[in-house]
C-alpha cells in the first residue's frame, strides 16, 4: 500500500462549517433573534493559550458572533477568577464562555469549571454536561472530540464495528473521545480500547486499531511499526519542536510520525491543519446552540 493515504483536512472542513454558521447567524438576526456572543477568559501569558484564544476571537468575527476577551495576569487569585465566572454566568448578553486552560497552579481548575453555568459551558467540561454526554442526552459536546466525529462524518468514514484505540485519558480529549466512539450512533458504535501512560505493551493495542486517536502530547511518539495497514489515524497532539530550517526556529508536529506512517493509512489528519481548526468550529457551533436555547 504505497502513498494511498487520504488527508482528513480539518482546515477546509472547519471553514465550510464556519460558512454554514455564518448563514445561520445572519438568518437568526434577520428573524429578530440575537447575535451570538462568546466570551473567553485568559489568565497569564502562556503563548499557546494566547494563540488559541486569538484564533477563537478571529473565528467569532468571521461568523458574525460578538466576542469578549477578558485577560488577567497570572497573579489573579482563585476567588477573583470565580467572581469573573459568576459575572459571566449572570450576564444575559453572553450566550457562552470559556476559561482557557491550563490555569496557573494557584487556581483549582476543577473548581472553576464547576462554577460555570452548564447552559453557558460551551467547552462541555461541566460535570452536568459530561454526565449528559455519557448518557447520550442532548448537551454541549467537548469541542475537540466533537470536531473529530464531525470530520469523520463529513469524509464519509463509517465507524460502526471498528476497533477504535484512544491513546490518552484527559477529560478534555481522551475520556470524552472514548465515550463518544462507544455510543450507539454514527459516528460511533466502535469497540473501544483506551490506553494511557501506564498501559503495558502499547504497541500491541495500537496495532489492532482500525481507528487510532492519539492525544498524548509527545512528538512523533506513534511510529510506523505501531500502526496497521489501512488504519484511520487522528492525531490530536500539537507539539512544538526545534527546527533550524524555520525562521521561527521551531515547528508544530503531532503525536504521530506522519512522514513515516501516512503511507500505511487509509486516512490521516495532518498537524497543523487537522483537528485544531475543527475544535474551533465546534466551539462556535456550541455557542450558536447556546444562543438558540435562550431564544
Amino acid at each position: 500500500m504505497t502513498n494511498s493515504h487520504q488527508i482528513l483536512d480539518g482546515k477546509t472542513t472547519s471553514l465550510e462549517i464556519q460558512k454554514e454558521i455564518k448563514v445561520a447567524v445572519e438568518a437568526q438576526i434577520k428573524n429578530g433573534g440575537k447575535q451570538p456572543h462568546l466570551a473567553a477568559v485568559l489568565i497569564g501569558q502562556d503563548a499557546a493559550s494566547k494563540a488559541y484564544v486569538g484564533h477563537k476571537v478571529k473565528a467569532c468575527a468571521k461568523v458574525g458572533f460578538k466576542s469578549t476577551l477578558i485577560q488577567r495576569e497570572s497573579t489573579l487569585s482563585e476567588a477573583e477568577l470565580l467572581d469573573i465566572v459568576n459575572e459571566l454566568n449572570n450576564d444575559d448578553s453572553v450566550d457562552g464562555f470559556i476559561v482557557q486552560l491550563p490555569l496557573p497552579e494557584n487556581i483549582n481548575a476543577q473548581l472553576v469549571l464547576e462554577a460555570i453555568s452548564p447552559g453557558k459551558d460551551v467547552d462541555g467540561f461541566h460535570p452536568e454536561n459530561v454526565g449528559r454526554m455519557s448518557l447520550g442526552l442532548p448537551t454541549f459536546l467537548p469541542a475537540t472530540p466533537s470536531g473529530i466525529l464531525t470530520l469523520l462524518e463529513r469524509y464519509g468514514i463509517k465507524t460502526q464495528g471498528m476497533h477504535a484505540v484512544v491513546v490518552g485519558r484527559s477529560d478534555i480529549v481522551g475520556n470524552p473521545m472514548a465515550a463518544l466512539l462507544r455510543r450507539n450512533a454514527e459516528p460511533g458504535n466502535c469497540t473501544v480500547t483506551q490506553c494511557h501512560s501506564r498501559t503495558l505493551d502499547l504497541k500491541a493495542h495500537t496495532l489492532r486499531a482500525d481507528l487510532l486517536v492519539t492525544a498524548i502530547g509527545k512528538p512523533n511518539f506513534i511510529t510506523a511499526d505501531m500502526v496497521k495497514e489501512g488504519a484511520v489515524v487522528v492525531d490530536v497532539g500539537i507539539n512544538r519542536i526545534a527546527d533550524s530550517n524555520r525562521k521561527s526556529g521551531s515547528r508544530l508536529t503531532g503525536d504521530v510520525d506522519f512522514d513515516n506512517i501516512a503511507h500505511k493509512c487509509s486516512w490521516i489528519t495532518p498537524v497543523p491543519g487537522g483537528v485544531g481548526p475543527m475544535t474551533i468550529a465546534m466551539l462556535l457551533k456550541n455557542t450558536l446552540q447556546a444562543s438558540n436555547d435562550k431564544e
